[in-house]
């Protein structure tokens, strides 16, 4: 009952926007969930970065694959020779990258419900000093794995599509373009990470 409530709350919120509005009864149905194993679902976004869904989802299957379709400790991810995590499709910087995920869970720790009790602005300052997480890296997470509601990722490209798209925005001066994308998400809050779920699905629909 709880979930219809929050549902009809921010799709009213959003609905204020003329042009999101469409999006709004388009895709009527989106949900947010808290995610366990945080650890993992950082170490799989830095899998995905500019990769296409597609090609991410089979790296991660082959990632899951190496532990017997399990899904592995960070003691077990430090364990792994690199070669044998190169082998599955990975760059030698995002080899890297991912045990550095997995040697900072076990020495800071990133237990689930540590993380969901912090702030957003709490989580980013955690997980930054990881060498190979980036601010848009934390801002995924906070989405797809501890359903945060009020997360704008300004530097996403798919984002900055989709509203150069949705409101006709010239792209010409990245700066100013980014501060015209702020302006406008800010009228979103507190349900900015909704209106990037919608335009996403508008623009993976063209």
């Amino acid at each position: 009952m709880a979930e219809k409530v929050q549902f009809a709350t921010y799709a009213e919120h959003l609905s204020k926007d003329n042009k999101l509005q469409k999006l709004v009864l388009k895709f009527p149905n989106l949900q947010l969930k808290k995610r366990k194993n945080i650890c993992l679902h950082l170490c799989a976004s830095i899998m995905s970065q500019q990769l296409s869904t597609k090609v991410a989802d089979i790296i991660y299957k082959r990632f899951l694959a190496l532990y017997g379709d399990a899904e592995p400790t960070p003691q077990q991810i430090t364990d792994t020779p690199f070669e044998k995590l190169r082998g599955i499709g990975l760059s030698n910087a995002k080899v890297r990258y991912v045990q550095n995920v997995a040697s900072y869970a076990l020495e800071h720790g990133m237990d689930d419900k540590k993380l969901y009790k912090m702030s957003n602005e709490e989580v980013m300052h955690f997980l930054l000093p990881i060498k190979g997480v980036g601010k848009w890296t934390v801002e995924m997470l906070l989405m797809f794995a501890l359903g945060r509601e009020d997360v704008f990722a300004v530097d996403d490209l798919g984002i900055q599509q989709g509203m150069t798209s949705l409101y006709k925005m010239d792209t010409s001066d990245k700066k100013v373009f980014k501060e015209k994308m702020l302006r406008l998400s800010e009228k979103w809050s507190p349900y900015r990470t909704y209106a990037c779920l919608l335009l996403w699905k508008s623009k993976d629909e063209k």
